[in-house]
């Protein structure tokens, strides 16, 4: 008997459901902030083709194979954002969001990246066709930087 509560106890701690290591899965697309913190949740979860779906179609980084292949090294990201700024224009309303960024790639070394995102939101009341675009990353502006994502952190991305 000791020994099925061993093997049951032993299933228990290696359901994945119990690691300690995956993170919650995030996708939100509500609020610029939410966008960012998904669009790392992606990547942290090793997840490129949801990360890479936060960009806008017209407005990808790159084509997705070279998207993904740039993060087969990483082994996590943590994300520091500032506070955002909007502004309207026909019909769209555009939001920068200043971002610091420590990568930390599998064999634990850390860079850091610090800049802007500017994410669109077409307005929903006006899109009559399909498909809906959700706020979607217009275009990210983040370069190599040193130091501890407070003090690297963009104060505004004006």
């Amino acid at each position: 008997m000791r020994g099925v509560a061993v093997l049951a106890l032993a299933a228990l701690l290696a359901s994945p459901a119990l690691a300690q290591d995956e993170e919650a899965y995030i996708d939100d697309r509500s609020t610029p902030e939410a966008v960012i913190n998904s669009l790392y949740n992606a990547i942290n979860r090793a997840e490129y083709l949801r990360a890479y779906s936060y960009f806008g179609a017209d407005n990808a980084p790159a084509d997705f194979e070279t998207f993904s292949k740039g993060y087969e090294d990483t082994d996590s990201v943590d994300v520091l954002l500032g506070k955002s700024t909007s502004e309207g224009a026909a019909g769209s309303t555009y939001y920068s969001v200043p971002v610091a960024i420590d990568a930390v790639g599998k064999d634990g070394t850390h860079t850091q990246f610090a800049g802007c995102y500017t994410l669109r939101l077409a307005n929903p009341q006006i899109q009559a066709t399909p498909p809906f675009v959700p706020m979607h990353i217009e275009k990210g502006d983040l370069k190599p930087a040193n130091g501890e994502l407070e003090a690297i952190l963009p104060a505004s991305c004006e």
